[in-house]
């Protein structure tokens, strides 16, 4: 009997339509993608051999300068609306809509309530200029810190079990400005605070070291 020859195919595979939705998912991320906000103070951490990451959501950073100048942000834009028109009705700033948008969009914050119209009709450069960028308060007579705890917390809806309380120090931050910020949490009763730091890696000859050292197997 004869064989049956099996008709030969192309090899050859058509990439157009891998071209095509490459092409649009490039397209989507330009176009939706949008930056963070840069953040209107540069912080020196200290270091420490702590390898747990900040997380992404549900966090309330509190960021310190070595002027001992602190500044609020919060992640997720629908939270940080609910926050900002808590406070417009609570403290009657009178915020408009642009102004409510600057604040939902933008980065770290950092003045007295009363100066929160004007900080946010500013751009974050004629902020350095104007001196409006004076950080929070936190003594005694006028502890706004705790304030933004608060709406911070009534912005989380149900998910505020959830919330982690992050604190992101200068290295030179005076450490009365840091005892001022943890009682402020130990009052509002949390007990459990996150500190900001650069990895580091462990001394020799201790525990730390020697898991590293064994990829954290143990005899």
């Amino acid at each position: 009997m004869p064989k049956v020859k099996m008709p030969r195919k192309s090899t050859s595979v058509d990439m157009t339509a891998m071209c095509d939705v490459a092409f649009l998912l490039l397209t989507f991320f330009m176009l939706a993608t949008k930056f963070k906000p840069d953040e209107p103070v540069t912080v020196v951490t200290p270091s420490s051999i702590n390898t747990t990451l900040l997380p992404d959501s549900d966090v309330l950073l509190f960021t310190v300068d070595k002027d001992g100048r602190v500044f609020f942000s919060m992640d997720g834009q629908p939270k940080r609306r609910k926050l900002i028109e808590d406070l417009n009705t609570q403290f009657k700033l009178g915020l408009d809509d642009k102004e409510v948008q600057n604040f939902v969009v933008g980065a770290s914050v950092g003045t007295p309530i009363k100066n929160l119209k004007q900080y946010l009709s500013e751009t974050p450069e004629q902020r350095k200029h104007s001196g409006l960028d004076t950080g929070i308060p936190t003594d005694s007579a006028n502890n706004e810190l705790a304030t933004w705890i608060e709406y911070g917390m009534a912005a989380q809806g149900g998910n505020f079990n959830k919330l982690k309380y992050c604190i992101k120090a200068d290295n030179a931050t005076p450490y009365p400005k840091i005892k001022e910020i943890l009682d402020t949490f130990k009052k509002k009763h949390i007990q459990k605070l996150n500190l900001v730091t650069n990895l580091e890696a462990p001394p020799p000859g201790t525990a730390a070291y020697e898991e590293m050292q064994t990829g954290g197997k143990k005899d």
